[in-house]
């Protein structure tokens, strides 16, 4: 859904920074320790996941929402009854809000195409910034992103649910421990029925479903999700080559979007091969990894499937549990603004995720050319 937040705040931002000629200084000080709570502020509602944020948001008396920017007042309205929240958090402009709030993130529910207005908007003001994944739409963006990052020396992540995942963290560490041997193929899994199917709220359906707000379809909303793993597993590697085709299999309910995917990556010495999909039967997210003497499977977020070399069958096994400053994306960003953990080639990071733009935006070109692309390490 294209709205006027994004209009609104650029002409906001651009107005105060002209008259204040540097970005604000004086935002609340955070450390790990300090009673001071982390303030977060959302901008955008149209993203269905904001749901799940602010039903995680009571479990985390550390953290306070301070603000949350959208133009849309039938969403205002929706998610201030549904979590009785106070309308003076709301306001129908991100420079607005940041101004008078002053947030530590701005967490961003806005559709794809919109994440690089939001940060552009966010850095100017020093402030860091969390996206739903993926990072943006294409490697123009992304560029442009990191550019900005950079200059305005803010931090830009990206958010998967796979990412607080044991068990994707246990397939790691045993690849790092080279229990595995050297990784030859890792095969992802990423989807649900349909988003059709499974129900997802109408703003939320109209721009997956639109390519210039989502990128793609199924391609980019779950192929997102094994091109960071992957890229994750190859400590930030980029392929040799990307290969992709693309299924419309139901074009009554996804006219203008693909439904399915198969995505192949060349590496040097290994294999990967990204299945996103709105036609699974059931929702999933899982991952094997092949190497030349083990394979390790994971089975949910919390378990795995390991076989190593001379035994004779396969083990399952509970995962062990994640540090507590990575158990989940809150904790994870207030260890990242105490200083505690620095992102830098881990899932969420922005040098990861420049990586996943420029494989999400080869296999787009692929599957509409009908070609492999060639890729080189990122500029």
């Amino acid at each position: 859904m294209i709205r006027s937040l994004v209009l609104s705040t650029l002409i906001v931002a651009t107005t105060a920074i002209t008259a204040q000629q540097s970005p604000r200084t004086d935002f609340p000080s955070y450390t790990g320790g300090n009673p001071i709570p982390m303030r977060v502020a959302i901008v955008g509602l149209e993203h269905g996941h904001v749901d799940g944020f602010l039903q995680s948001l009571p479990q985390h008396p550390e953290v306070q929402l301070v603000g949350i920017a959208d133009a849309d007042s039938n969403l205002i309205d929706k998610y201030a009854q549904k979590f009785n929240l106070d309308k003076s958090l709301f306001f129908k402009s991100e420079a607005n809000m940041i101004e008078v709030r002053r947030p530590h993130w701005v967490l961003v529910y806005t559709s794809i195409a919109q994440h690089r207005p939001a940060i552009d908007i966010a850095a100017q003001y020093g402030v860091s910034v969390v996206v739903e994944k993926p990072l943006t739409i294409s490697l123009d963006d992304a560029y442009h992103i990191r550019d900005m990052a950079n200059q305005h020396k803010v931090q830009v992540l990206v958010n998967y649910e796979t990412t607080w995942y044991s068990s994707n963290r246990a397939v790691y560490d045993a690849v790092r421990d080279n229990k595995l041997g050297p990784v030859r193929r890792v095969v992802v899994h990423d989807g649900h029925q349909g988003p059709q199917e499974i129900g997802v709220p109408p703003e939320f359906l109209s721009w997956l479903t639109d390519p210039a707000q989502n990128g793609a379809g199924a391609l980019y909303d779950f192929g997102c999700y094994g091109a960071d793993l992957v890229t994750w597993l190859m400590h930030g590697e980029t392929p040799l080559t990307v290969t992709a085709v693309v299924n419309r299999n139901k074009p009554d309910k996804y006219r203008n979007v693909d439904d399915d995917a198969t995505v192949i990556l060349q590496y040097p010495h290994a294999q990967a091969v990204i299945m996103p999909s709105w036609n699974w039967p059931f929702g999933r997210k899982d991952m094997e990894v092949y190497g030349a003497t083990g394979y390790a499977i994971t089975v949910g977020p919390d378990h795995l499937r390991v076989r190593l070399e001379h035994e004779d069958q396969e083990q399952g096994s509970a995962a062990p549990s994640l540090p507590a400053t990575e158990k989940d994306s809150l904790s994870y960003l207030a260890a990242v603004l105490a200083g505690k953990v620095t992102p830098k080639g881990d899932l969420s990071a922005l040098d990861t995720n420049i990586t996943v733009m420029q494989i999400l935006d080869a296999a787009r070109q692929s599957a509409r050319t009908g070609q492999t692309v060639h890729l080189h390490p990122a500029n």
